[in-house]
């Protein structure tokens, strides 16, 4: 029996029904940590915590970011099984369909919602940022600057898809894509940065300190970041060379690859288990705190027994070998 082959782009239709079954892999799993996220929230004491006086916050956090990530999940699975099934025998087939995706209103509240939700994301990552730097304005003013300026891409790109331009085709959006995986980096750089620096000084004070600590913060906020960028940067790669199959799949799951990075992070914090397997099974005598906060000041002016303080809305408890400093409670949002 002789196969037909219809004239159409089949890889195009494959990326989008693969990219659609990526999604909901993606999803399903950013589902399963907000529920876990809130429980955690839930359960942290309403006051006299360490994330009490935030924790509204995260929980508004958690709660719209998953209703943006919802709306664009399910648009886009909607008009998936309107390519095949409603829009069958549509001029051009399948392939023209996801070309001109913008041309149906539920694909423009999909990107809508998705850009919305990126805004709470990047918002959450400046805040952190700010707190760990001090609120110091040489890290805020520029930092804002590439968020307005991102918002204000973001913009234009809605209203241009809005009159149902090919997404592809909308030169901004590469700049647009760019400076969105460029402030998570630059995010990443500058708290890392900051906390390695305040384990340098640390060191200078007292000769035993366990430095873990700082470095088990840093890695979280690495690991966090890495998961995102790569999938991004991908995505960036293949939008620049046109090949619209690659971006396709990575289009429909980067949002919520995004939020579970996030994620991440208020589940490890919210359950004080930011920390290795190593970690958890120390054993120490005295417990003290040592919390990165809106007041610090030059750790070199601070005595062995003095803290570090800085907003409290994430804390994450740890474990130190060293018999004086066992339990350490690290802010890092």
């Amino acid at each position: 029996m002789s196969s037909y082959t219809p004239q159409t782009d089949l890889w195009l239709e494959r990326s989008r029904l693969d990219g659609m079954v990526l999604g909901g892999v993606s999803y399903g799993v950013y589902f399963l940590l907000t529920v876990q996220a809130w429980i955690a929230l839930m359960q942290q004491p309403r006051s006299g915590g360490k994330i009490a006086d935030h924790r509204r916050a995260l929980i508004f956090y958690v709660f719209i970011t998953f209703v943006f990530g919802t709306v664009g999940f399910a648009a886009n699975a909607k008009y998936t099984e309107m390519i095949w099934i409603d829009l069958r025998d549509a001029p051009g087939g399948p392939a023209a369909l996801i070309e001109n995706e913008m041309s149906y209103h539920i694909n423009v509240l999909a990107l809508c919602s998705g850009h919305v939700q990126e805004w709470f994301m990047q918002a959450l990552l400046l805040h952190r940022c700010f707190v760990i730097w001090n609120w110091e304005r040489r890290v805020m003013i520029p930092m804002i600057t590439l968020y307005i300026a991102m918002i204000a891409m973001s913009i234009v790109i809605l209203t241009q898809a809005s009159t149902g331009a090919v997404l592809y085709n909308i030169n901004i959006v590469l700049v647009y894509l760019c400076m969105e995986v460029g402030l998570t980096v630059i995010y990443t750089i500058l708290v890392a940065y900051r906390l390695l620096s305040m384990r340098s000084q640390m060191k200078q004070i007292m000769a035993q300190y366990d430095s873990s600590t700082y470095d088990t913060v840093v890695l979280m906020v690495i690991e966090s970041a890495l998961l995102y960028s790569v999938f991004a940067v991908i995505f960036i790669v293949a939008f620049a060379m046109h090949l619209n199959g690659v971006s396709t799949i990575c289009f429909l799951s980067i949002g919520s690859v995004q939020g579970i990075a996030q994620l991440f992070i208020i589940i490890r914090v919210a359950r004080g288990r930011a920390v290795t397997h190593e970690w958890s099974t120390r054993v120490g005598a005295v417990p003290t705190t040592l919390v990165f906060s809106e007041t610090v000041s030059n750790a070199t002016e601070r005595t062995d027994n003095e803290r570090i303080a800085r907003p409290q809305q994430d804390i994450v408890q740890m474990y130190s070998a060293s018999a004086k400093a066992p339990e350490v409670d690290a802010c890092i949002t």
